[in-house]
């Protein structure tokens, strides 16, 4: 199982940063459509990279992955909020899913529940 979640771990992280980064361009359109500030988008931004960071430094810091994992699913609730505000179909709705049932794996599994 530490092998599924630390996999789990890297795509959490490798997404995060993959829009965040090079993908910047979706997301200030997002925001926009959601009714959201740019210092909203500022703070989201660094929080999710920063969590994204400490995800992957948990594979070797193990103390890391219950709190950025539990943060991380919060914002992808968040995210899911947003999207059923503005009525977008369900494709826009699915990756902040998948990426909020893999926080949940990580989370529940770095306190041993799973």
């Amino acid at each position: 199982m530490t092998n599924y979640l630390i996999i789990a771990k890297i795509i959490v992280a490798t997404s995060v940063a993959y829009v965040w980064i090079f993908r910047y361009d979706v997301i200030v359109k997002e925001f926009k459509e959601f009714g959201l500030s740019e210092l909203a988008r500022a703070f989201v931004g660094a929080s999710k990279i920063a969590l994204a960071t400490l995800l992957v430094a948990g594979i070797w810091y193990p103390s890391f992955i219950p709190i950025s994992s539990t943060l991380m699913g919060l914002f992808m609730v968040a995210a899911q909020y947003y999207h059923f505000k503005i009525k977008n179909a369900f494709i826009k709705h699915f990756p902040s899913l998948i990426l909020f049932i893999l926080c949940a794996l990580i989370a529940l599994g770095s306190i041993g529940i799973i």
